[in-house]
C-alpha cells in the first residue's frame, strides 16, 4: 500500500470551518496594502481563504470579515472578482 497523501486544509474566515486547499479562493494584502485574489495560493503577503461559494462571499461582503482579517479595506471589485471566480469554476 502506497503512503496517503496529506491533503492540505485551510480553514475559511467567514464559515470558520476546515476545507482542502483546493475547495478555498486566497485573497491576500501585499506589502504595499493592495489586496487581490490569488487563484494560484503562491503570492507572498497576509492571506485569507474564502470558500468557493457564493453565499459565502455574499457573507463576508455583509459581515466585513475580509476587511478584519486582513487589516484594509476592500473594494468592491475584489467581491465581483471571487463572484467571477465561483462562476466560472464551479
Amino acid at each position: 500500500m502506497g503512503k496517503k497523501r496529506r491533503i492540505p486544509l485551510r480553514k475559511c474566515v467567514v464559515t470558520s470551518e476546515m476545507k482542502p486547499k483546493k475547495d478555498m479562493i486566497r485573497i491576500v494584502r501585499d506589502k504595499e496594502g493592495n489586496v487581490s485574489v490569488d487563484p494560484t495560493g503562491k503570492k507572498s503577503g497576509r492571506g485569507a481563504y474564502v470558500t468557493r461559494d457564493l453565499d459565502v462571499i455574499e457573507q463576508a461582503e455583509k459581515t466585513g470579515v475580509l476587511k478584519r482579517h486582513l487589516n484594509t479595506d476592500i473594494d468592491q471589485h475584489i467581491y465581483d472578482e471571487l463572484r467571477k471566480f465561483v462562476d466560472t469554476n464551479a
